[in-house]
Formats: structure tokens, sequence, C-alpha cells
């Protein structure tokens, strides 16, 4: 790669990492101040988790239609109106005069980070080759972690000293600098990086789905990270709440260093997972499939660990290890994604493996867990639950791996016969 083409390329890559710190800030900012809004509202837990049901909601449901306006489109456009429609929603949490006007403004920000993140993978691999993209993802999606430890950060100091308003201000104001700064960087051309070369193609929306449909490497690879997000969204939903019931931690002792771990471990996680994703594509094209499984499987048992531990130093060892391979997927599985698609599809892809992800993983888990733990008195069958499903996304990623090399295998040319 070119100097000038690898500066454009880091410097895409840049920008678009720090919005997407700042998308998972914005989207947390509001959990590290939640009693505080409950307070002034004065809602029930039921309807205060609303306001993130119906962002994960609205989120999931959108991306599938900016995927696809992505796809045919310039996606800075895309990139830069998300941010700011995101960051504006931001600011409006802050002036809402009503629980209604906040629930509101909760769905307005799902609806910008859809337009932002179903197109920032495919222009990624846009700027890298194949061999570079687990690295480059991993850099991308560390932001996930630290993003998400400022935002309960962030919601919990400026609301307690400022007000929970001044702490939306605060979230909110730097999105529209970035979303700015998203038109200045130039449109890399789509497959400018792949072994086919740029291409100008476009294609129906059920062409698309049809494509994806009969490309057995994109659903297996959807179906393992399901089950890996449904088992993370359970397990960040009710782990702190498990230690406090079953282990007799303090609420915020167990939730400060379950997210610290959380930080840690998934910054770290996500780095190692993309870097040896890579290392193993290298000598095996399925090796994003055996990085990503190979991680589950290994966090799997250390999920039954950290909760049959009773003493601290083994539950929270066992904590943070988990943590680590759960994590190692993220980069992994979107670049193997964005590796079996074409790029004129690139940006459906992502949309629609958002929603499958969600809607039938994190955003199901928390209650689905809950009811078990209602039903049978404890929180360790729900536990239990996250754990298996971790093992059976690994067991799925681990058996695809053949799959996912033969879809990045070229065929090897017939012999011509002779005349």
């Amino acid at each position: 790669m070119a100097a000038t083409s690898l500066r454009r390329a880091h410097l895409t890559l840049g920008v678009l990492t720090l919005i997407n710190l700042l998308n998972y800030l914005d989207r947390y900012v509001l959990s590290g101040m939640l009693p505080l809004v409950q307070e002034h509202f004065g809602r029930n837990d039921a309807e205060m988790g609303l306001l993130t049901s119906s962002f994960l909601v609205v989120y999931s449901i959108v991306s599938p239609f900016t995927g696809y306006l992505g796809d045919r489109f310039a996606r800075r456009f895309l990139v830069a109106g998300g941010v700011i429609l995101w960051s504006a929603a931001t600011v409006y949490s802050g002036l809402a005069r009503s629980f209604e006007e906040l629930l509101l403004a909760r769905s307005l920000i799902g609806i910008g980070e859809a337009g932002y993140a179903a197109v920032a993978p495919g222009l990624i691999s846009d700027r890298y080759e194949e061999k570079r993209r687990g690295r480059m993802m991993a850099l991308f999606y560390a932001a996930l972690p630290v993003g998400s430890a400022l935002g309960f950060t962030l919601g919990g100091a400026l609301g307690t000293a400022l007000g929970w308003r001044s702490a939306f201000f605060v979230a909110g104001a730097p999105g529209l600098l970035l979303g700015l700064a998203a038109l200045l960087f130039p449109e890399p051309r789509r497959g400018a990086t792949d072994a086919q070369g740029p291409t100008t193609e476009k294609a129906s929306a059920r062409e698309i789905l049809v494509h994806l449909l009969r490309t057995p490497a994109f659903v297996l690879n959807t179906a393992g990270y399901t089950a890996a997000t449904f088992a993370m969204g359970g397990l960040a939903a009710w782990w702190p709440t498990f230690l406090y019931r079953e282990r007799g931690l303090s609420l915020d002792h167990a939730g400060y260093v379950f997210g610290a771990l959380l930080v840690v471990a998934g910054f770290a996680g996500t780095l190692a997972g993309g870097w040896l994703g890579d290392r193993i594509h290298e000598r095996n094209r399925g090796g994003h499939f055996l990085a990503a499984g190979w991680g589950l499987l290994v966090a799997a048992p250390l999920a039954v660990l950290g909760i049959a531990f009773e003493n601290p130093t083994g539950y929270w060892s066992a904590v943070f290890v988990c943590l680590f391979f759960l994590f190692f997927n993220t980069a992994p599985l979107n670049a193997a994604l964005c590796n079996v698609v074409p790029a004129h599809m690139r940006s459906t892809a992502v949309a629609v493996n958002v929603l499958v992800i969600h809607m039938l993983g994190d955003a199901i888990s928390p209650f689905l867990m809950g009811a078990i733990s209602d039903a049978t008195g404890s929180l360790v069958y729900g536990l239990l639950l996250a754990a298996l499903m971790i093992a059976v996304g690994g067991a799925i990623l681990v058996a695809s791996a053949p799959v996912l090399r033969r879809a990045l295998t070229p065929p090897e040319p017939t012999p011509s016969r002779m005349p």
C-alpha cells in the first residue's frame, strides 16, 4: 500500500474510531445516571428500561434501510448525518420536558447510530486489504468498551455534580464537530483493496438478501455472533446483580469492579482477537472463525467458574478472563463478514447482521434470563444459559471454519483440454 493511501486509510480509521467511541459514550451516558433521571420523572423500573429498549429496537430495525442506502450512495454523508443526528438527539435529551420527550430523543439516537454503524466496516474494508482487516477492525471496535466506560463515568460524575441535563449536553456536543469532520475525508472506491478490484456495481435489496441467504459463511457468522451477543447482553445485565444477591457484594461495588474489568478485558480482548485472527488467516483462510470460535469455547467454562466460585479472587479472576475471550470474536467476525460479501453489498450485509444479532441476542437475553431467575428463584440458572450460549456460538464458528476457508479460496482453474 502506497504511503499516501496508507495515510488516508489511517485518517479514515482514526476518525471512524473516535466516532465509534463517542457512539458508545452517548449510548451509555444515561445508564450512569439513571436513578437521577428516574427520580426527576417519577417513573418505575420497567418504564426506565424502555429508554434502553427503544434505542436498541429502533437502531436494529432502521439499520437495514441505512445499510441499503450505504451501498448506493456516498457513505461519508450517511456517517456525518448519523453522527450529527444522534449528537443533536443527545443534546435534546438534556432539554426533554417530559418522559415521552426523552423517549423520543433516545429513539432518534438509534436512528442516527444506525446510519453510521452500518457503513463503517465497509469503509474500513475499502481502505485495508483482506489480510489486515482483522487488526484494523480491532482498533475500531476497541472503542466499544472504552466508550461504554466513559459513558457510565461521565453520566455518573457530571450527573451528580451538575445535574443530568448537563451530562447530556457535554456528551452530545463533540459529535457535532466529528460529524462535520466526517464530511472531509475522501470516499474510497468500493472494493478498492479487494483482489477483484474496485466496483461500481449496484444491487437491488432483493438481490442482496438472496445473495446473503445463499452465502453459508455469512449465515453461520451471524448465527455464531447472535449466540455470543445473547450471552454478552445477558451477562452485562445480570452478573453484577448476581454478585450482589448471591455473593453479598454491595451493588455499587459489584457494578464498579465489573465495569472496570469489562473495560480492560474488552479492550485487550478485542485487540488480541483481531491480531490473532489475522495471523491464523495468513495460514488458514478460515482463521477468523477459528480465532472467534475458540475464544468463545475458552470463555464458556470460565463463565461457569465465575458463577461457581464463592471467593472474590476466584470469581473476579474468572470473570476477567471470560470477558477477555468473549471480546475475541468482535473484530474477526466483522472482518470475515466483509471478506465474504461483495463490496457493493457490504453495508446492507452489516446492517442485516446487526438486526439479527440484536433482535435475537441482547434485546431478549436480559428478559429471558430474568424470567428463568423468577421461575427458579435463583439467577444461577439464567447465567448458566448465557454460558451455554457462549459454547453454542463457539461450536458453530469452529465447525464453520472450513466453510469460510472455501468461501475465500479462489477456485482452481480448470485445465484446458488438448485438441
